[in-house]
């Protein structure tokens, strides 16, 4: 088997620093040998994966539900990856890269031998093809396309040089070549709608190859024979350990607890708080590990009536306790938000007093804008009723418990809520259609530049904000080329969208798994996702 190539640092110093920044990340227990004494690795086997959800697409450059991103992340490679436990960018399908003082042109020098599994080669002009074609995405593909977005170009410099070309510096590109958003897929692939991709698949260089989706029910993958060009993270070379996957959709989490006891499962995602006690021993290990990126809460529709003033939005955040739902609803160790972004985060900032829960200080903003408290609980203006609705999907089985007691914590200031449930598949064109007051959700990136993809008025601008100074600091830290410049306005776009309420930060995101003991290397990446190419049963 080949050896990776060595490594060449980025010509530019400043911006490597920045982009190695310490990413602090929590786990509790492993997926390492030791739980099953000295048993050495072996090849061959299936591994069965019970998820909550089904996202009702299968390209990972249009899939930004976690439950979906497990299965599919495993069949593209990505042009870099990063290390989860140091936030390094390191090699992958990119052997090396060059970026210029300014960090406008990035220039990646791809590995040789590399073929997708439909036998075509990766080139140059395949990585130009893919990135030219996701503006083309449509609503599902709002990361990919916040990542390009400013690009200028993408060149074939020669078969395995490609360089691409900002109008402006990007900081924040080389980490997005790390994401699941950028895996390369086959120029066939990229050729075909985001709709034949979504139902269909697509066609990757990764391990493992799509070999049957039924939506709603289940994804079956199996191994890549002759993959031999794996992230230099991973410790196996050449081909996985592993088969066969198979990801079954189980929506309930006491039956997906009940399949992993009883064996008819090896690993199960979305582990309820219900169920740690019974999965918290014997033959099952719980993986634990916080996500970086914008924390799950409540996605404000700033063009809505009632949400147009600030007063109602301020008295949503002060309304909520966030302790009471961490504490009540989601697995041992969640943490309440204390930002918009997760403690994980690079360049995070503490906002946890902006955040403090004060039912008085709900009460007097409201006042103060007008709503006055009626005989039913909930307060009007001029015969209006406060009552707003709040879009959620099934993604994780948290959402709902959590919802319900937000329900709670607002009615007691005297706002009504209405829960509205709608398909997983129906979460992007929801906030593309704009038909909602609030919406329940949360984006994963190791990088603060997600408030960038989340909160731009210049990109999607899904939460309908009007343009404030916040598009400056959003703005200004993807193009600085200063690090400490980058974290003094990521703090100030931190702190804007959590002082004037352009969201409603409620917990971080912590990804609870349950796997049998007899699966070994079961590991996060980066993005509190799981790679398996490295993962083994015995």
């Amino acid at each position: 088997m080949n050896a990776l190539p060595a490594f060449r640092a980025p010509r530019w110093a400043p911006l490597a620093a920045l982009l190695t920044t310490s990413v602090l990340l929590t786990a509790c227990g492993s997926g390492d040998d030791s739980s099953s004494g000295s048993s050495r690795p072996k090849s061959g086997g299936t591994l069965t994966f019970a998820v909550g959800s089904d996202a009702g697409c299968v390209d990972p450059q249009q899939v930004g539900s976690n439950e979906s991103i497990y299965s599919v992340r495993q069949t593209v490679d990505s042009l870099t990856d990063q290390d989860p436990r140091t936030g390094k960018i390191v090699p992958w399908l990119a052997k090396s890269w060059d970026i210029n003082a300014d960090a406008t042109e990035f220039t990646f020098h791809l590995r040789s031998g590399v073929t997708f599994s439909d036998g075509s080669q990766l080139t140059a002009q395949v990585v130009k093809d893919n990135f030219d074609a996701v503006p083309k995405l449509g609503a599902l593909g709002i990361l990919a396309q916040g990542y390009l977005s400013g690009v200028k170009s993408t060149t074939a410099v020669d078969p395995l040089t490609v360089k691409v070309t900002f109008k402006e510096p990007n900081a924040q590109f080389l980490q997005a070549t790390s994401t699941h958003s950028l895996g390369i897929e086959s120029s066939a692939s990229v050729k075909k709608t985001p709709q034949q991709k979504c139902s269909d698949g697509v066609i990757g260089s990764g391990p493992f190859v799509l070999k049957q989706y039924v939506q709603n029910q289940s994804i079956t993958l199996a191994k890549r024979t002759g993959y031999d060009w794996g992230s230099s993270l991973w410790s196996k070379k050449g081909e996985a350990y592993l088969d066969k996957l198979v990801f079954k959709v189980v929506p309930e989490a006491g039956v997906r607890a009940g399949s992993l006891q009883s064996g008819q499962v090896d690993a199960i995602s979305s582990v309820g708080k219900a169920n740690e006690a019974a999965l918290g021993g014997g033959q099952v290990t719980l993986l634990r590990r916080a996500n970086p990126g914008v924390v799950f809460g409540l996605g404000v529709n700033n063009s809505r009536p009632l949400l147009k003033d600030v007063k109602v939005r301020q008295a949503i955040l002060a309304a909520v306790d966030r302790k009471q739902i961490a504490d009540t609803v989601f697995p041992t160790g969640t943490q309440p938000a204390t930002s918009v972004l997760a403690h994980t985060t690079p360049d995070y900032t503490d906002l946890s007093s902006d955040l403090a829960f004060d039912a008085a200080k709900a009460k007097s903003l409201l006042e103060a804008a007008g709503w006055k408290a009626g005989r039913d609980g909930i307060r009007a203006k001029d015969g209006k009723k406060l009552r707003l609705t709040i879009s959620w999907f099934p993604n994780a089985a948290t959402n709902q418990p959590a919802l319900e007691l937000v329900q709670q914590q607002l009615k007691a200031v005297g706002i009504g809520v209405v829960l509205k449930q709608g398909q997983v598949s129906q979460f992007a064109t929801t906030l593309q259609g704009g038909d909602f007051d609030l919406v329940w959700g949360n984006v994963t990136r190791s990088d603060p530049d997600i408030l960038r993809t989340s909160f731009s008025t210049l990109l999607a601008n899904f939460y309908r904000l009007p343009a404030t100074s916040l598009d400056t600091a959003v703005s200004g830290q993807a193009a600085t080329t200063d690090t400490a410049k980058r974290e003094q306005l990521v703090e100030e776009a931190q702190k804007l969208i959590v002082r004037n309420a352009y969201n409603v930060p409620v917990v971080e995101l912590q990804t609870q798994l349950a796997v049998s003991k007899k699966v070994h290397s079961l590991d996060f990446d980066s993005g509190s996702r799981i790679q398996l190419h490295d993962t083994w049963i015995g």
